[in-house]
């Protein structure tokens, strides 16, 4: 199996994690995408994740609490799902190091740029948790910001839907999927696969995008093979 991308910066959700349930985190869904990034290190993949909170928490729908410290509870529900993630993947036969923005040294690293790159360059699988250590930025951002530090080939966006489209598909029968597409055209159309200050991130610092559907965790592997799914943002 040939791959396409060597160092890929791969943003999950926290509803990703969750799998069939609403909210938290379902262990069968944690073993399969674990057992899938296994099989990705083993072709040779170097693997960066940044993962979201709202499976535990969506600051934004905090009902008047100070944003700030909403953010910050935020921050605390990715690396609860970054520890998990971690656990999952070692499991799977992985060696991980999670790396936080926010320092907490009893659970794990604090994040260094130059540390990061060297545990992808040793094989380990890098889970980036507590996004970009400050408020009013979301993971996204924090995703973009990682993928342009360690110099990722491409930054996959793991969705509910299978790639970029002209309007909500879930919403009209008639919409249309881009093959691909520009940073500029997402922006400019407000295509709505990110927030504009990470899709603009990802222009200024040429990274490519893949959007596809995690509904079948086998779609990372298939991106990294270079298959023609989802939507390539370039």
């Amino acid at each position: 199996m040939t791959i396409k991308y060597k160092r890929i910066l791969l943003k999950l959700s926290g509803e990703a994690l969750a799998g069939s349930k609403s909210q938290g985190i379902d262990n069968e869904t944690l073993k399969i995408i674990g057992s899938t990034i296994y099989r990705l290190t083993q072709l040779g993949v170097e693997v960066g994740i940044v993962v979201g909170g709202g499976n535990f928490w969506r600051g934004r729908s905090s009902e008047g609490m100070d944003r700030v410290t909403a953010d910050h509870i935020g921050m605390l529900g990715t690396a609860m799902n970054a520890l998990a993630l971690s656990d999952a993947l070692e499991q799977a036969g992985c060696v991980t190091r999670v790396l936080s923005a926010i320092e907490m040294r009893q659970f794990c690293e604090p994040y260094i740029r130059k540390r990061a790159v060297r545990h992808l360059e040793k094989g380990r699988v890098v889970i980036f948790a507590c996004g970009t250590g400050n408020p009013f930025f979301s993971t996204d951002t924090a995703a973009a910001l990682r993928a342009s530090e360690i110099e990722a080939d491409i930054m996959l966006k793991a969705t509910m839907v299978d790639g970029v489209y002209n309007k909500d598909p879930r919403k009209h029968p008639d919409a249309i999927r881009y093959t691909t597409v520009s940073h500029n055209e997402v922006l400019q159309l407000n295509l709505g696969i990110m927030d504009a200050t990470a899709a603009a991130l990802c222009r200024d610092n040429q990274v490519a995008i893949a959007v596809f559907s995690m509904e079948d965790p086998e779609n990372i592997i298939r991106i990294v093979c270079g298959d023609d799914i989802g939507t390539i943002v370039s």
